[in-house]
């Protein structure tokens, strides 16, 4: 693999994460949460679009100043240091706006200063052999340039021991996705660290008068690629797992309500838009499905019979001596037999109000699913040859 793929891979794979995230943004755009989590992102690949070995040549030669992109990729990696660090700060929130402001300035003016004197040191020293993998050894001993290294890897260490430590602290206080995205992102910022320990040692070697350059052009890169991924993913996590969770539980919502519109199908009002296909988005078909039950239960309420209500509850009463589940049987078995006297041939005008019963299991969500799935059962199915035979 060219030294050139080897950078662009990582950095194509950060960009394809940030798009992810940018089309989620267009859909709120006032989310500034999600505005951060895609700058972050798209830094990221932009520390490994600018520190790629040809991306490098052609900075040096489109400015004329040998190495003048060592410091602006410094610079770059240290704004992503500083962005993650915010980033997390505002996710995690908290009640005191005041202490996470603070916070946040003293980050952005910590990060900002080393940014600058990143660039003053490079300034202030002397590089004139191009090195495009090596630049961090090479110089290693050279004045000014091996403090410029030095203070790009301390305040790189300073973000990674900071995030690690954030980031499991936190996820010891949360569950779920979010959890694990932490967790997730407490590995990356590990590995973080491990490249700085390779990169530390390649040049504390140097500085002994030792050649251990193969753990900052080899060992650190790969580590470093592994965790911007790893990182990368953890910030992805939550919000994708909130999404595929959300995405199931309408979908087991979905398939616990078809019984009941099936059993209330006959009643929807023809007015009602066709039932959406399925590729449509799992919320819009649950959507649909809810608001036509609802739509039939309406029509359907003038035929809910008291008296098998009564009945029915009566039974299950017996049965399980549990109020709520006797009245979800109950419910079910009202709107079978309703739904048999609205459409079926002797479909007729309704009750009296005062012989009508009044259907309970749809005030909640998880009622009205359980209603749905009692349609199945005994007690239900005993009352539909006497409800479909009479009169």
């Amino acid at each position: 693999m060219s030294p050139g793929v080897a950078f662009f891979v990582p950095a194509m794979l950060l960009l394809l994460a940030t798009l992810i995230k940018v089309w989620a943004l267009l859909k709120n755009w006032q989310d500034t949460l999600l505005r951060a989590v895609c700058a972050v992102l798209f830094i990221a690949a932009l520390v490994f679009a600018t520190a790629a070995p040809p991306m490098l040549a052609l900075i040096n030669e489109v400015t004329g100043v040998p190495n003048i992109a060592a410091p602006l990729v410094y610079c770059v990696l240290t704004a992503f240091d500083g962005s993650s660090i915010v980033l997390l700060i505002y996710w995690r929130g908290g009640e005191d706006e005041a202490r996470t402001r603070r916070a946040t300035r003293l980050t952005v003016t910590a990060y900002g200063t080393v940014m600058a004197a990143l660039c003053v040191l490079f300034a202030l020293g002397e590089a004139p052999v191009e090195r495009l993998r090596d630049l961090d050894t090479y110089y290693a001993n050279t004045p000014y340039i091996r403090e410029m290294i030095v203070l790009y890897l301390a305040a790189h260490s300073v973000a990674a021991l900071t995030m690690l430590v954030l980031c499991w602290r936190w996820s010891r206080k949360v569950p779920g996705t979010l959890r694990a995205g932490l967790l997730t992102m407490a590995v990356g910022n590990a590995l973080t660290f491990g490249y700085d320990v390779m990169k530390y040692t390649a040049i504390a070697a140097r500085w002994l008068g030792g050649d251990l350059d193969w753990l900052s052009t080899q060992v650190a890169f790969v580590m470093a690629s592994v965790s911007a991924l790893v990182v990368a993913a953890g910030f992805l996590i939550p919000p994708l797992g909130q999404s595929a969770t959300s995405r199931l539980r309408a979908l087991r919502r979905y398939r616990g309500l078809r019984p009941l519109w099936l059993e209330v199908r006959a009643a929807i009002p023809g007015t009602s838009q066709a039932p959406l296909r399925w590729w449509a988005p799992m919320e819009l078909r649950l959507m649909q499905l809810e608001r036509d039950i609802h739509d039939a239960l309406l029509r359907i309420g003038p035929c809910c019979d008291r008296e098998l209500g009564t009945l029915v509850y009566g039974q299950a009463m017996d049965r399980y001596a549990d109020r709520k589940r006797a009245l979800i049987v109950a419910d079910a078995a009202v709107i079978a037999a309703a739904v048999v006297a609205k459409t079926g041939p002797q479909a007729g005008s309704g009750l009296e109000a005062s012989a009508r019963w009044s259907i309970s299991s749809t005030q909640d969500t998880a009622d009205l699913v359980s209603m749905s799935l009692a349609l199945a059962h005994p007690l239900v199915q005993a009352t539909r040859p006497r409800t479909e035979k009479a009169p």
